[in-house]
């Protein structure tokens, strides 16, 4: 009996000192990833978690999120760490962040996060290849590029906002970032799809990119799970819109070169079939992920610059003072914005390139490591993911006098090397965001509207947090009127 016990004893020994062992060595690994070099110092954190949990940690102010601070005045420029169960080097490395930018389809390559690609399809992005990420910028700038904003955007962005900010005079107060969503959202689907859907569904997407930043957990209750609901809302517009623009071009005999309406739907439908990665069951998420792109950088922007602006009446004077002079010089007072105009407003660019240096709404851009990396003595292995911080470059001291105060005067002697190195708030390298110009246009008519039309008067909120998402907690809400009331 007791040499029985003994034996069992023995047997449940060994098991556990095998598991004992087997998740020791399992940690080991995790902590000490394969690298064939030296790979950049930090911490791995705890297995499959990494270290995501500090990064969703909210912040009390715009300046650098302290996961991002804390870890970049620890370990230097370049550390490694694990989000979301993926071994990730920070890089807020200048110079690094420079080349390698450059080196897009060579070192590195585009990528999502997962919950992004849940978020947009059920397929994962990360394996459509380049092909369709060129194809996707030629078709962007198409219709939200340079010559389609000379061509008609403009004078459609100014009636567009005239009539929005008329609409707020009629409340007593509006929450500018929350109001702003479903205009753009009527502004994108127009351009994308030829259609203005009713405004709740805008209201509806307020927001979405909590969700993308968040774990990719389905069930009831979690900031992606809502997400995935109102996601589901979009689609049914996306994909009705889609069918019906399909069974039109099946009707009318479809015929090479000539479109419907003119819009980016037409081009998508048109090239099924052409490109592999265009089906039926896709493009309602491309042209969901291209609204929610456009929704969900802008507006926060057009928030943050209108609280700046309102915090400080000196430099908001001077911004009206340039856009009088703009209809003074004008022949016909009461025409639109033109071209011209738009390109003279030295200070406006100043006032939205110092928004953007403030905004970055994502504490940076994303790539994965195609080949190893080798940069001061480090490597970073192919596999890995890299975060190119460039919230840390825009609030650096050494190129940013007091970074935290709003200047846009400080713009006039910023030169175009430091821009370029130190200034990626829409992407950078071989690859900048292909709406770039598109949000700067709709920020200066928003600025021209605003200062020209109408006066507003801060009444509360205004707190700006970083979660690490830059977000209004309490809202921003202010008093609209007309200036000739």
């Amino acid at each position: 009996m007791i040499h029985a016990i003994m034996e069992i004893w023995y047997v449940w020994l060994f098991v556990i000192s095998f598991i004992g062992v087997s998740v020791g060595k399992w940690i080991h690994r995790w902590r000490n990833p394969k690298c064939k070099g030296i790979p950049p110092p930090g911490s791995m954190g705890f297995p499959l978690i990494g270290e995501t949990l500090s990064l969703f940690v909210t912040s009390k102010s715009i300046d650098i999120h302290p996961f991002l601070d804390e870890r970049h005045k620890r370990y230097g420029p370049l550390f490694k760490t694990s989000l979301a169960g993926r071994p990730v080097v920070v890089s807020s490395d200048a110079d690094f962040n420079y080349f390698v930018l450059q080196q897009e389809g060579k070192l590195i390559e585009l990528y999502y996060m997962d919950s992004f690609t849940q978020m947009v399809h059920q397929d994962n992005m990360n394996n459509l290849g380049g092909s369709f990420h060129r194809y996707l910028r030629r078709s962007v700038l198409r219709h939200f590029g340079l010559e389609p904003l000379k061509r008609k955007l403009l004078s459609e962005f100014e009636d567009l906002i005239s009539h929005e900010l008329h609409e707020w005079t009629k409340q007593q107060e509006v929450d500018v970032k929350r109001r702003t969503v479903p205009m753009l959202f009527g502004l994108a689907s127009q351009i994308l799809m030829s259609h203005r859907p009713e405004e709740n569904l805008g209201e509806d997407l307020n927001n979405m990119l909590q969700g993308v930043m968040r774990f990719p957990l389905y069930f009831p209750g979690t900031t992606f799970y809502n997400c995935i609901q109102k996601k589901r809302k979009a689609l049914k517009l996306t994909s009705r819109l889609v069918e019906e623009r399909m069974e039109w071009y099946d009707r009318s005999n479809y015929a090479e070169g000539y479109n419907k309406n003119g819009d980016f739907l037409d081009q998508i439908v048109g090239d099924i079939g052409k490109e592999a990665f265009l089906t039926k069951e896709f493009v309602p998420f491309l042209l969901f992920g291209l609204i929610i792109a456009t929704v969900e950088t802008i507006s926060p922007a057009i928030a943050l610059a209108t609280l700046y602006l309102l915090d400080n009446p000196s430099i908001l004077q001077q911004l009206t003072e340039e856009h009088e002079e703009i209809l003074k010089k004008r022949e016909d007072a009461s025409s639109g914005l033109v071209w011209e105009e738009y390109k003279s407003m030295t200070f406006t660019h100043y006032v939205i390139n110092e928004t953007l240096r403030l905004e970055n709404v994502l504490p940076g851009m994303l790539r994965k490591v195609i080949a190893d990396i080798h940069v001061n003595g480090y490597t970073i292995p192919k596999g890995w993911i890299l975060l190119v911080n460039s919230l840390a470059q825009h609030l650096n001291s050494d190129t940013y006098e007091d970074p935290l105060t709003f200047n846009p005067s400080r713009w006039k002697n910023i030169g175009s090397n430091t821009r370029a190195k130190h200034f990626i708030p829409c992407g950078g390298g071989n690859r900048p965001c292909a709406g770039t110009e598109f949000s700067k246009v709709l920020l200066a008519v928003y600025l021209h509207v605003w200062v020209t039309k109408f006066r507003m008067i801060k009444m509360k909120g205004g707190e700006v947090i970083r979660s690490p998402l830059l977000e209004f907690p309490d809202g921003f809400y202010v008093k609209v009127s007309e200036k000739n009331c």
